[in-house]
């Protein structure tokens, strides 16, 4: 319905940003809210994606048209939600996500959340084939490389503790947390630099 919003970014959190056009607050999912911590309180033009289910209708937010295409291709395969597709973009490895698919690599696909043995070969019955016209050679730069110069966080105990609610947010258990923080500490100094670290360390 809503192809994309432009407006002000007014809040970052880590489930969601808002973005403010004409006096209304559009409440966003993303894949990584804290990217978006650069453009607080800047006019921005975001992708849009509308979920409606029975309980729940809700916008979810791209940066860029092919990370929307990916999502949708993903929430074409049964047993992937919208919560499971935008852990997997979170990742800020659309292109490995793309090998595995085409190598049939089911166990790189289950170290996702939510993604068991059954979903990961759904996932390669229903995209194999069907993704590298959808991402671009540019596509991973947009999680990869985050831009020079972007705002640092108040602290890094708060942008450390703003990455864990987040990365609680896309799925991953404490378990899989806790493994991981102790080779956090000490890295990046905004919650985006911290949460790609830890998506780096959750999937090898």
């Amino acid at each position: 319905m809503y192809e994309y919003i432009k407006g002000t970014v007014t809040q970052v959190g880590p489930e969601y940003v808002v973005v403010e056009n004409n006096g209304i607050g559009y409440q966003l999912y993303t894949a990584n809210p804290f990217v978006y911590s650069k453009y607080q309180n800047q006019e921005i033009q975001i992708f849009t994606y509308q979920h409606v289910r029975e309980d729940l209708i809700a916008l979810y937010g791209f940066l860029a048209m092919e990370e929307k295409l990916l999502f949708m291709k993903l929430l074409n395969v049964s047993g992937i939600g919208p919560k499971g597709a935008l852990a997997i973009l979170a990742s800020g490895a659309p292109q490995q996500v793309i090998t595995a698919i085409e190598e049939e690599n089911e166990s790189f696909l289950t170290k996702f959340p939510g993604v068991g043995k059954k979903t990961a070969r759904q996932m390669i019955l229903d995209l194999k084939g069907k993704l590298q016209d959808v991402v671009p050679d540019y596509f991973p730069s947009l999680f990869s490389n985050p831009e020079e110069g972007s705002e640092m966080s108040s602290g890094k105990d708060e942008a450390f503790d703003e990455a864990i609610l987040a990365l609680k947010a896309l799925g991953y258990s404490e378990r899989e947390i806790k493994k991981i923080t102790p080779k956090l500490k000490g890295e990046g100094h905004t919650s985006d630099e911290i949460i790609r670290k830890a998506l780096q360390l959750l999937l090898k």
